[in-house]
């Protein structure tokens, strides 16, 4: 891919696709001994970096593929700037998303589209929507718009890593990038490769979705089986293949996130910055813990890519944040069947700063014990050892749950 594809997409970008700004975190800076800048798409007009693709590709179109429309699939952000770009170029389009998207994507979609976007929901990952996309592509002689194996499309995804040099008043060691189909990765590995090869190019991945870094590690693109869900921005089972052949060479480094501290990522975000992102927004953000010893002294920048979370998810990620630092845990517990079991349970095992958020008991009558699925939060993580030994020091016997995850996602998530 050249570079001068990227300097073109810019000019069509403009008046567009907002020139983002680039922050210093002070509370960040501080934490990793570190100057670290976040690269804020989440402020573009479609709250992600994904209208800079969208339209560039969409715009590009000759006058007989707009008058036939366009299609694409996409978890939520690609589709938002599919639908901006349509009615912005008055572009029919029919946007397949999967049928786990947040409702609060999809209304996005239809807000921004308009009566220029029909919207199908099909599916239950963006691979099982894109399917169905290409075919009715086909059937109806559209133009499939790809949310990231396209070259006009990393193109526009790529400008956003001219801005960052722009912008940036020093040089950058290391740059932290969210990967999802590898498009963004893609577009800024290549601009970087250019003109700041000195710049460690980090990218980073949910830990249930490693497909780039198991086709690097594989040596070819390789579909995952199965992946985690939750982070849907950059949940796929297969990076695209433009995006692998750019990515396998100038990537210094994929890194994985457990989806957990990318809850734990986003509650600090919103408490302490006044930020509300999605987890895929999160991840760069997340990915400066596991690398924490290597940023100290460093210019560091990472990409903030977007903010379309759905606030009916955050007792999901509350939970997932709570689980990951080791401050909720789940039991099932033999309790004696008479009166005052629990309150000798609360008396014998629990701090006065613990908390029972859960609890369910199936009193059997011809049974001396029932078992009780039980959750408890405690304040600290080093709580969590007490407690455990104070049920096996007053007789309890119980299972614990949060370790046996065919048992455990029946309960908590």
């Amino acid at each position: 891919m050249q570079l001068q594809t990227i300097y073109e997409a810019r000019e069509t970008l403009k008046g567009v696709a907002l020139h983002t700004p680039l922050t210093r975190n002070n509370n960040l800076s501080e934490e990793f001994s570190a100057q670290v800048y976040l690269k804020r798409e989440d402020l573009q007009p479609v709250r992600s970096y994904k209208l800079r693709g969208a339209y560039n590709k969409i715009a590009s179109l000759s006058d007989a593929d707009r008058n036939r429309g366009v299609v694409c699939a996409s978890a939520g952000n690609h589709a938002q700037g599919v639908a901006y770009a349509c009615r912005k170029l008055n572009i029919p389009a029919v946007i397949f998303m999967p049928q786990t998207t947040p409702s609060q994507k999809v209304k996005q979609v239809r807000l921004f589209g308009k009566d220029k976007v029909e919207v199908v929901l099909i599916g239950d990952t963006f691979d099982d929507a894109s399917g169905m996309a290409r075919q009715y592509c086909e059937e109806n002689q559209m133009t499939f718009i790809h949310p990231f194996d396209d070259e006009l499309v990393i193109a526009g995804q790529g400008t956003v890593a001219l801005e960052i040099l722009a912008d940036a008043k020093a040089p950058i060691d290391y740059l932290f990038v969210p990967i999802g189909g590898g498009g963004l990765a893609a577009g800024i590995c290549t601009v970087f490769g250019e003109l700041s090869p000195e710049t460690r190019i980090i990218g980073v991945e949910p830990q249930g979705a490693l497909s780039m870094q198991t086709s690097i590690q594989n040596g070819e693109n390789t579909t995952l089986q199965e992946i985690d869900k939750f982070v849907d921005g950059a949940a796929v089972k297969r990076v695209g293949d433009l995006p692998f052949e750019i990515c396998k060479s100038r990537l210094h480094e994929v890194v994985p996130v457990p989806e957990g501290l990318v809850c734990s990522t986003m509650l600090r975000l919103y408490n302490e910055e006044a930020m509300v992102v999605e987890p895929a927004g999160a991840l760069t953000i997340a990915a400066l813990e596991v690398y924490a010893p290597a940023l100290k002294g460093k210019n560091v920048v990472c990409v903030v890519s977007g903010s379309n979370n759905d606030i009916t998810r955050m007792e999901e990620i509350k939970e997932r944040s709570l689980l990951y630092e080791g401050l909720k845990h789940y039991f099932v517990v033999n309790f004696p069947q008479r009166a005052g079991a629990l309150r000798e349970f609360l008396d014998n095992t629990l701090t006065p700063t613990d908390d029972i958020t859960y609890f369910q008991y199936v009193k059997k009558h011809s049974r001396e014990t029932g078992a009780v699925v039980i959750a408890i939060e405690v304040k600290e993580k080093e709580h969590f050892e007490l407690v455990e030994k104070k049920m096996l020091r007053n007789g309890y016997t119980f299972v614990y749950l949060n370790n046996k995850q065919s048992l455990f996602s029946l309960l908590a998530l």
